[in-house]
Order: structure tokens, then sequence, then C-alpha cells
């Protein structure tokens, strides 16, 4: 580890210690429960880990306060647009019985699809598969998997990154 990447992880340390307490606090009002609260806390650190940069002392609060309400305005977006896929999913017409041929193919393709997503971590595959075939919301994904609500929709991303990629035929 050089001494950027330490002085780095030492400031990203001193501001988790001085201002988690207060951030947490902070999204808990805006969102009304810590669960979702502690996972936001949670993706504005790892935002500033990735950037590489930490805002200056005097500067904190105002920083980690913009990035909150960023992530805020984010999660109701998504919450929004899953509301709507799952009320557009409801509306669907009866499901119709494939001949032998498409269920060869589809079985095929779903086999290939797969070895695919082999590549991906057991709890990633879950994921993917937790939410598509069993229609679980990523908090109870992530209850079953104990791990954030953050993880489940990165691994969900992965996931479907990689079935786009088959699908494109690219994997």
């Amino acid at each position: 580890m050089d001494n950027g990447t330490f002085a780095l992880r030492q400031q990203l340390h001193q501001l988790y210690q001085d201002h988690h307490g207060w951030l947490c606090d902070l999204l808990r009002r805006k969102l009304g429960n810590s669960v979702d609260a502690a996972d936001l806390a949670h993706d504005i650190y790892l935002h500033l880990m990735n950037k590489g940069q930490v805002p200056s002392a005097e500067q904190s609060r105002c920083h980690l306060t913009q990035i909150a309400n960023g992530k805020v305005i984010d999660l109701y977006r998504r919450r929004q647009r899953e509301t709507r896929y799952l009320e557009d999913h409801g509306q669907q017409p009866e499901p119709w019985v494939p001949s032998e041929e498409t269920r060869a193919l589809v079985i095929e393709a779903l086999g290939a699809i797969d070895r695919a997503l082999q590549r991906h971590s057991p709890k990633a595959r879950q994921a993917l598969l937790l939410c598509r075939l069993d229609g679980m919301a990523h908090r109870a994904i992530a209850d079953e998997l104990r791990v954030s609500v953050s993880s489940v929709e990165k691994y969900i991303a992965a996931g479907l990154r990689t079935c786009r990629r088959y699908r494109l035929g690219g994997a």
C-alpha cells in the first residue's frame, strides 16, 4: 500500500469516526427508518472511497449532506421504478403454454445463461434468481443473503449485465 492510499484510508477513517453517527441520524430523519439510513451511509463512504477524495474538515458535513441528498433522491427514484415495474408486471395477460420446440429452446438458453452466470459469486447468482424468478424485493433478498441492500443491487446489476451480454451474443 503506497503512502497516498494509506493517507486516504486514514482520512476516511477519521471522517467516519467524526461524522458517521450524525450522518445516520440525518438519513434516518429523511428516510424514516434506520435500516435504509445505514445502507445509504455505507454507500456514501464507499462513494468517497471510490472517488479517492475526502472533503476538508470544514466542509465535511456540507459535503456529506450533499451526497446524502443525492443518494436519497436516487433511492426514491429506484423505488418508484420498482413500483411501476411491479404494477406493470401485474397487468400481464394470462400465461400461454409453449410448444415443445419453444420449451427446448428456452431450456437450452437457460442452461447457457446459467453457465455465463457461474463467473459470479453464489450470492450474486442467488440474488438475481430470487429477484427475477421469485419476485422478491431487494430488502427481502438482503435479509435472506445477510448482505446490504446495496450489495443486492450490485449483484443483480452485474447479473443482468451478464445476461444482456449473453443476449447480444457476447458471453
